[in-house]
């Protein structure tokens, strides 16, 4: 089977390869000889209801600063596509929504992974508030009382955005921080929507695990420790990757996952456990499978081309 794909992601010259779940896919459907395109959001319009871009073809190597070849731009329709890989990094903001409106015109005629209607309505830090039970303790709030209560109820905080990414303005507040009043001026001058405020999870120390499933199953996990004079296991703010597997109860968080995203169509997930408590369902681009697989993990990138061209010919 070869399919016709385009990818629509950040501009290709500015990613790191070594560590970008987007590139790694990007390799494996080369590797089985699908046709790829490459188109960057603002290429996007939409002309009496059929939807075009400006694309370009693509070719890949795993050669960093020597990563890509793009051919000539051509303006196509869409549904010229048997896929469209929806791949653009947050900030999950107006111009990140329009583009989901946009590829929900031709999907599902044009398989876009993940279905961009499911991507518009299960932002990372809401949809898990789907699984309460799951969670450490969690509050979607600006309200300043309700942050006041919250914190005298939990003792040390964290304070995040709620359409963050990467780790971008985490704070941790302990029981009798002196800050708290000037991070909240902050936070409600910098962001309008409400925050994200959540117990302090200690064990973060050990690590916050990345666990991938690809449609609804567990696929591989990677361990991300963070520096020692940091908060943040991203690996994009120093964390450090390790190989790990699943506890009992990690197991538990993906069997009761796996209904919920095969049902919205969301392909390729990656969860954030800390200590056996579920804190985000990543469904935007998900990161994490170069890592896995470096560590001698299975390659979740075939697995992702499996699904995709079963769903094909089915």
């Amino acid at each position: 089977m070869t399919l016709n794909v385009a990818v629509q992601m950040d501009p290709i010259e500015r990613i790191k390869i070594a560590g970008d779940s987007t590139f790694a896919v990007l390799l494996e459907a080369q590797r089985r000889g699908h046709k790829l395109s490459y188109y960057t959001p603002d290429r996007l319009a939409q002309l009496d209801g059929r939807v075009f871009a400006s694309v370009q073809p693509l070719k890949v190597k795993d050669a960093a600063g020597d990563h890509f070849t793009l051919g000539e731009a051509k303006r196509t329709e869409l549904t010229a596509f048997d896929v469209i890989l929806l791949r653009q990094d947050p900030p999950f903001d107006l111009a990140y929504v329009t583009t989901t409106h946009l590829l929900e015109r031709v999907h599902p005629k044009t398989l876009v992974i993940n279905d961009p209607a499911q991507v518009r309505n299960a932002p990372e830090k809401i949809f898990v508030t789907e699984f309460p039970d799951l969670m450490p303790p969690t509050l979607l709030t600006r309200d300043l009382a309700e942050i006041k209560a919250f914190r005298a109820m939990h003792g040390d905080i964290v304070m995040k955005p709620l359409y963050g990414k990467g780790g971008e303005a985490v704070f941790r507040l302990e029981a009798n921080d002196l800050n708290f009043g000037s991070l909240y001026d902050l936070f409600a001058a910098t962001f309008r929507e409400q925050w994200v405020v959540q117990k302090f999870l200690p064990a973060v120390r050990k690590g916050d695990k990345r666990i991938i499933l690809v449609d609804g199953e567990f696929a591989g996990a990677v361990n991300r420790v963070p520096a020692a004079d940091d908060l943040r296991s991203n690996m994009v703010r120093g964390g450090s990757p390790k190989a790990t597997d699943l506890t009992p109860r990690e197991r538990e968080i993906c069997a009761r996952l796996g209904p919920a995203l095969r049902e919205r169509g969301l392909l390729f997930v990656g969860i954030d456990v800390i200590d056996g408590w579920l804190t985000e369902i990543n469904v935007t681009s998900p990161t994490g499978i170069r890592a896995i697989k470096n560590l001698g993990g299975p390659d979740v990138a075939a697995m992702i081309w499996d699904k995709i061209e079963a769903k094909r010919k089915a």
